[in-house]
């Protein structure tokens, strides 16, 4: 009996999703818990594992679909009738687009990768540049290609030498290429569209504010260098900046209560904790897993928390729960180069703080000009309960923090 493979429970309010990607195409054999396809929800992509063992059959779901908690995806083949399998079961809906004809006919040819299961994106990036998929490794999940790696194949193969290259290409289609106008039209992912609508609910609804500040990072720089080595040696994880931004913030939230709270209908809710968002950065865009309790968490667990976030964003294993929550972000701009920027808040949270790069400038110290690394810090705040005197005195109170760390162990 054919084993169906259906939606699983999303998390609370979630009640449909998009496919995503399909993992597996219908014949590819596959294993108990093996990720098969990937949705999209409003926040984050899951996986959703094989039930059982066997062949991959028929698709009820092609990628783009929109489907509902509980749905059919597809049909798993028992694995008696598995082991005979040599050709892929008929499906019942339109099969995705093969690869033929999404990908030059000579690339196709050559290559072992099964480009059926290469995302959208990807196969876009293959066919723009020209890549045969079998001479990319993969740094994705599980090896699979990204768009990442097909430019930085393509930008490797222009870079090569012209004497290196075995035959000549058409010289026509290149200047037609060339010499078009092109469009591309790309729908947005579920994620994307979230995002778009809850940064535009943000400015549409709260009363937004920026302060500005700049701060001399030379005492944390130093404490760095001095103790990363044994950090990382003791603790098994690097010392980041973020930590020191993070209990820094938790001095001023806790001095300043209204940064840390929220708006709820009308009433404001104040906490007495302090859950960090952290913004980081996904393959399908901008992504805030939450680091809860970092009031009481030491530099050596807030580190942890957010590389293993990192890792989890990158190989799109955050879950609803990673995400729920929160009563800060802190959104650093400074990795991408940004010097100066206005961060929107996380509704329903009522505060961000924005760091940027770092880069040395001159400065009076004690009456002299003198070169010191500073960073400008940001702070967006709902201006409806956050009044100018306490986002500026929160401010100023990350900046003594992170201009005098000593200020972090005693509690000033």
């Amino acid at each position: 009996m054919p084993i169906e493979v259906k939606v699983p429970t999303l998390g609370e309010s979630v009640s449909e999703a998009t496919v995503g990607q399909w993992l597996k195409k219908p014949g590819d054999t596959v294993t108990l818990d093996e990720p098969i396809v990937s949705l999209e929800t409003d926040k984050v992509a899951v996986e959703v594992p094989a039930p059982a063992a066997g062949v991959l059959g028929a698709l009820a779901a092609n990628e783009g679909d929109t489907v509902s908690v509980g749905a059919l995806l597809a049909f798993i083949e028992d694995s008696v009738a598995a082991a005979g399998a040599q050709a892929p079961a008929p499906r019942t809906e339109a099969p995705v687009a093969p690869a033929s004809d999404t990908l030059p006919k000579d690339a196709v040819a050559a290559s072992n990768t099964d480009v059926s299961v290469l995302s959208p994106a990807v196969r876009r990036a293959v066919l723009e540049h020209g890549i045969d998929p079998s001479s990319v490794k993969g740094t994705g999940k599980d090896g699979r290609l990204t768009k990442e790696d097909v430019t930085a194949a393509a930008q490797a193969k222009q870079a090569a030498p012209a004497a290196v290259v075995s035959a000549p290409v058409a010289a026509a289609p290149v200047a037609a290429v060339a010499g078009g106008r092109n469009e591309e039209r790309v729908k947005m992912t579920r994620l994307r569209q979230t995002i778009a609508k809850r940064l535009k609910s943000a400015q549409e609804t709260a009363a937004l504010l920026t302060t500005f500040n700049d701060v001399d990072m030379s005492a944390v720089m130093e404490a760095r260098a001095k103790y990363k080595d044994v950090f990382e040696k003791k603790h098994g994880v690097k010392l980041g900046l973020m930590s020191f931004f993070a209990k820094a913030s938790v001095l001023a939230l806790k001095d300043i209560p209204a940064v840390n709270a929220q708006m709820q209908g009308d009433e404001i809710v104040y906490f007495d904790y302090v859950d960090i968002s952290v913004a980081v950065s996904a393959p399908n865009g901008l992504v805030v897993p939450v680091v809860r309790n970092v009031d009481k968490m030491s530099f050596a667990d807030i580190e942890k928390s957010i590389a293993d976030y990192g890792k989890k964003a990158r190989d799109g294993a955050l879950t609803m729960d990673d995400m729920k929550g929160g009563t800060f972000t802190i959104s650093n701009g400074g990795v991408f180069g940004g010097l100066m920027s206005t961060p929107i808040i996380n509704p329903p949270q009522s505060a961000v703080l924005g760091l940027h790069r770092i880069e040395d400038r001159a400065v009076v110290r004690n009456g002299e000009i003198v070169i010191r690394p500073m960073m400008y810090l940001a702070l967006s705040y709902d201006h409806r309960i956050i009044d100018g005197r306490e986002a500026v005195t929160a401010l100023k109170t990350i900046k003594e923090a992170i201009e005098d760390p000593t200020r972090l162990l005693i509690d000033l």
